[in-house]
């Protein structure tokens, strides 16, 4: 018979290591205190979840624009044979956060950031060339509407965040030398240890007092979006996920995007730039325990806003999924 108040404390545990991560010096014992646990039976059970591929890393969410960088969605169409050179190119490319193979004649999605410095038009083309990609366009994000919700391991366990907001993309900031020198340092998988924060601290000879100000101050400038785990999805009960892109006039996209946000099924919502290849402009993405849920979600948008245009496009394949690593 399962033990069900240990796999409460699970349940509850993942909500709190992603939105209620604590920048404190010990936080797993802070943990601990919420959840009625010893630090040891927290990081016993962290230790467990990332052994079960629940957990990928616990580190910060960075906004890449305030540090200085420029992101977009690109589509690939790529032949039979080439996507598992493309499945090699984009897991190697340190800019590439996600990338998927769909079901769809544009089959290839990923995201990708370099520097200001950089054109994304030409790193597209060389990633194009060396894949063998018959086309390729990227898809800037306009308006951000909502960024993420926090699944737990059943529908019904989630934490909502950002619904109905609609956020300008971020310009770049300004950082001090001591702050770039944290967040290079802070990138790193939290380890499962008592004082997991020490030892970066230690590394550029401050306490670790000072280095959580400094976190904490990031945080609250927006320079880091949130500190806390990352989730396999589909490892926590959500098998399916659907990339669906609406046309929507554009004096209605803000009135449509504020029902869709409040959908808990819905991750993301952004407004996308359009070109002669392809016309969606509002990007929702949908998770679900089967591909019946998600799809009954879009049937919900898209009878619930009168759209006849749109193209549902499930994941088929995991290429990569991590969190890029900054250099500030």
């Amino acid at each position: 018979m399962p033990n069900i108040a240990a796999n409460n404390i699970d349940d509850k545990l993942l909500g709190l290591l992603q939105t209620g991560f604590p920048l404190t010096a010990e936080p797993y014992s802070d943990l601990g205190s919420k959840l009625g646990v010893t630090g040891e039976e927290v990081i016993r059970r962290i230790t467990a979840l990332k052994a079960n591929g629940i957990v990928r890393q616990i580190s910060p969410v960075l906004d890449a624009r305030k540090l200085g960088y420029q992101s977009t969605l690109i589509a690939m169409k790529v032949g039979k044979w080439e996507t598992g050179l493309a499945e090699k190119t984009l897991s190697g490319h340190p800019g590439v956060s996600h990338a998927y193979e769909r079901d769809h004649e544009f089959n290839i999605w990923f995201t990708l950031s370099i520097p200001l410095s950089a054109n994304i038009e030409t790193e597209l083309q060389k990633l194009s060339s060396s894949i063998g990609a018959e086309a390729a366009f990227t898809l800037p994000a306009v308006k951000v509407f909502k960024l993420r919700t926090n699944f737990g391991p059943d529908e019904d366990n989630h934490i909502e965040e950002g619904s109905g907001q609609i956020n300008a993309l971020s310009e770049r900031v300004e950082l001090s030398e001591t702050e770039r020198k944290v967040i290079n340092v802070l990138q790193e998988d939290l380890p499962l240890i008592s004082n997991p924060f020490r030892n970066m601290a230690k590394k550029l000879d401050i306490n670790v007092d000072d280095f959580l100000g400094y976190c904490r101050s990031l945080l609250q400038r927006g320079v880091i979006r949130r500190y806390g785990a990352s989730i396999n999805h589909y490892k926590a009960g959500y098998r399916a996920n659907a990339m669906t892109c609406l046309k929507v006039p554009h004096d209605k996209v803000e009135t449509v995007a504020a029902g869709i946000t409040s959908l808990r099924q819905v991750s993301h919502c952004y407004e996308r730039e359009t070109n002669s290849s392809w016309s969606y402009n509002l990007y929702v993405m949908i998770h679900g325990s089967s591909k019946t849920v998600c799809l009954d979600t879009v049937n919900k948008i898209q009878a619930g806003n009168g759209i006849s245009g749109y193209a549902v496009l499930f994941s088929t394949r995991e290429f990569k999924k991590t969190r890029i690593r900054y250099l500030a």
